[in-house]
């Protein structure tokens, strides 16, 4: 049975508004399948640089083999090791002062010799040390030893100024430390306080510090009466 005309041109319009339907589905597949790869390839080079920034090293492989080269040789990602330990600045600063509290304690009794032994100790035992490790003398001891004077010293370190290897002349690693100095003074029934800050050079000598020297840096109150408030 022939179907009429107008029934035939329904029936082709129906199908070609189906084909295009089915071409536009086609064509949406196809552009959300392709945006799904760049996803996955192009887009996971944004992770990547996040996790070597944060990590210290550059995105991309090549980076990352760089910096463990540098790593394993000592180079610029390694870290660099201080010349001288928390603990072992401790110690140092301990030595200084010890010996700056000790050179400013004494009384009319002390006898040189012994007072000065275990002070020498401290330091490196050079000539210019002896000479610095010393009581009061001539006239300054004489009056010390008729007034029975007593002195107390004290010593803080402030800060340190430099701390050093000499790898050149081998000389072995040095501190140079901001001290400062108090002594209390009593003599004929009047007591004095003098503050003095000093600049203290300690040496490492066989795995130990010594004082290797010492140099006046400013001068606080000096002579100031305990009676005054100072």
């Amino acid at each position: 049975m022939e179907l009429p005309e107008e029934n035939k041109r329904t029936g082709l319009l129906a199908l070609g508004v189906l084909g295009v339907l089915l071409i536009a589905v086609l064509t949406v597949f196809t552009v959300f399948d392709g945006d799904d790869g760049s996803d996955e390839n192009g887009g996971s080079a944004a992770p990547t640089a996040t996790a070597g920034q944060s990590g210290g090293t550059g995105a991309g492989g090549q980076d990352t083999s760089d910096s463990d080269e540098d790593t394993a040789g000592g180079g610029k990602s390694a870290a660099t090791v201080p010349i001288v330990s928390v603990a072992e600045a401790a110690e140092a600063h301990e030595v200084m002062t010890r010996y700056m509290a000790g050179i400013n304690t004494y009384d009319h009794t002390a006898k040189s010799a012994a007072w000065q032994a275990p002070l020498l100790d401290l330091t490196v035992k050079d000539a210019r040390m002896k000479e610095l490790t010393v009581l009061p003398t001539g006239k300054a001891w004489a009056t010390c030893q008729a007034g029975q004077c007593t002195s107390k010293g004290t010593a803080v370190v402030q800060r340190d100024a430099v701390i050093s290897d000499d790898l050149v002349r081998d000389s072995g690693r040095s501190i140079s430390s901001l001290v400062e100095v108090k002594a209390t003074r009593t003599e004929g029934g009047e007591t004095t306080t003098e503050s003095n800050q000093w600049l203290v050079s300690v040496q490492e000598v066989n795995g130990k510090w010594v004082v290797s020297g010492f140099d006046i840096f400013g001068l606080g109150d000096v002579g100031a009466s305990d009676d005054s408030g100072a």
